[in-house]
């Protein structure tokens, strides 16, 4: 129908989509901002009056984003939209928004709003709890959470678990039981990876063991996520006691981790694990600013970004070829006699552990399918939020034949439940398997991978990832853009074949067991 004289304009119909949308992406980076601040220098003083700000800020962005005008401003664009290039910004705006639209129209702008309390309360209550090693202090809170996220999954709406509404947050499109059988699947090729691992003979681990300044092993982490391109005039890395990353604008991008006195891994693979996700989003295309399109795709994919970088480059032998006499010379006292190959088996030691985020490569996905389940059982009404503890406890034993000796070392480990991230923790699995995936498909085009890692040609890798992942931002769903970047679905193989080679050099036993 041609247009009339007094209907707007498709450029000013765009135009006033940009302006609504920008305007709700000020906002929830705004919220962004103050999350942030509570999380690192906020006194603790201040949680109570922080809650209730956060909860306005949030509420006024859904209420921004779930507008009639919006609405109607897509309902308009999507005939305009659906003759432009599918990968256009305009057309991915519309195809992309009117998603996120219809589902944040289904929330009751009161129920966004319990929600953002309801986790600044959560979020404090979670440290003092996991301080003072009492769940009980952080129970009420996540039972409070836990209604909130049934309450949030019953306005999506689903047709058959739950659990599919609040995983569709965070992997658009994922399924809880095709999770399922992934898991299955995988669960059956690595028990036996790790039971070889466990007859082999035992890998010292004390080099990472010992004394380490805090000052020196920040800023030893902080020069290589430099050297991988994190750009600190774009960002900057602060304490927290969980690390996270945090992107406030793509100019903008902030990491935080955690420093233990006595053992290296987590300050310095902390460090490199979220600078993977911030070369992600300092990496998407500017022209994608403030459209709400200007972030990573899916948490899997995002963790699938973390992974590379902390694994297959940061644990690898050419990486550890390149740092190796750099980090003794910080810490001669303590690696002056190690050799690389003792060190590089140190960092890469497999042994079934209490905390997820120290945990090895190859029992990683194991402390994901233990949360997997226990949150669809809390989804479900299968568990009291009570009898968390015992049962965590039990599947830890059964999982990895561990037991945490403390609640702080156990359930209260993780600070997701406190941010009202259920339905989060699948896309840490889904992650490792698409960072080999990504990698493998880098190295074709790329060729020699170790040669890139040891001569700490990092930009030439960064430059693939910017090119076939990090500047589309949301443009496409993650598996259509692994797909694209790697020629391949979403596979285990990938993931199971490197875990083999790799750590058959190490632990030799897994070899012949292969």
């Amino acid at each position: 129908m041609p247009q009339t004289a007094s209907e707007p304009a498709v450029e000013d119909r765009f135009a006033r989509l940009r302006e609504i949308v920008a305007q709700v992406s000020d906002l929830r980076r705004t919220a962004e901002i103050l999350s942030w601040d509570q999380e690192t220098y906020m006194p603790p003083g201040g949680a109570e009056a922080r809650a209730k700000q956060i909860s306005t800020i949030r509420r006024l962005a859904h209420e921004r984003f779930t507008t009639d005008e919006l609405g109607t401003l897509l309902d308009d664009l999507s005939d305009p939209a659906s003759e432009m290039d599918p990968q256009s910004v305009e057309a991915s705006m519309v195809r992309v928004l009117r998603r996120d639209y219809d589902k944040a129209t289904r929330l009751p702008n009161e129920l966004v709003g319990r929600m953002a309390e309801a986790v600044s309360r959560g979020k404090q209550a979670w440290k003092k709890a996991r301080e003072m090693n009492r769940f009980e202090t952080f129970a009420p809170h996540l039972e409070r959470i836990v209604d909130l996220n049934v309450e949030k999954a019953e306005a999506y709406g689903y047709d058959d678990r739950i659990y599919d509404a609040l995983l569709d947050d965070y992997e658009p499109g994922m399924k809880t039981s095709l999770v399922e059988k992934i898991f299955s699947d995988l669960r059956k090729e690595l028990v036996p990876i790790v039971e070889a691992i466990a007859d082999a003979e035992p890998v010292n681990e004390s080099p990472v063991h010992q004394h380490f300044d805090k000052e020196l092993q920040w800023q030893f982490g902080l020069d290589v996520a430099r050297d991988f391109g994190y750009d600190l005039d774009r960002g900057r890395q602060d304490l927290s006691a969980h690390p996270f990353t945090t992107t406030f604008a793509i100019s903008d991008v902030r990491v935080t981790t955690r420093v233990s006195e006595h053992f290296l891994n987590p300050a310095l693979f902390g460090t490199l694990h979220e600078a993977g996700h911030a070369l992600y989003e300092q990496g998407v295309d500017p022209s994608l600013a403030r459209t709400l399109l200007d972030e990573g795709t899916s948490l899997g994919m995002h963790e699938s970004q973390s992974r590379l970088w902390e694994n297959l480059v940061g644990r690898s032998r050419p990486f550890w070829e390149r740092y190796y006499t750099h980090l003794r010379d910080l810490f001669p006292e303590q690696l002056g006699s190690v050799t690389q190959d003792a060190f590089y088996g140190a960092v890469n030691k497999v042994q079934p552990g209490l905390i997820r985020v120290e945990a090895d490569e190859v029992t990683y996905n194991l402390h994901i399918m233990l949360r997997f389940e226990i949150e669809n059982a809390l989804l479900e009404g299968r568990v009291a939020t009570a009898d968390l503890p015992d049962l965590w406890n039990e599947k830890m034993d059964d999982y990895l034949g561990v037991v945490p000796d403390t609640d702080a070392n156990g359930v209260l480990q993780d600070i997701h439940w406190s941010l009202g991230a259920i339905g989060y923790f699948p896309t840490y699995a889904l992650g490792n398997l698409m960072s080999t995936q990504i990698f493998e498909a880098a190295g074709r085009d790329l060729g020699d991978m170790d040669a890139l890692i040891r001569d700490g040609r990092f930009g030439e890798l960064l430059d693939w990832l910017r090119k076939h992942i990090h500047r589309h931002g949301r443009k496409m769903k993650a598996l259509d853009l692994l797909e694209r970047a790697t020629g391949s679905g979403l596979s285990a193989k990938s993931w199971l074949a490197y875990v083999r080679e790799k750590y058959g050099r190490i632990y030799p036993e897994l070899a012949r067991r292969a």
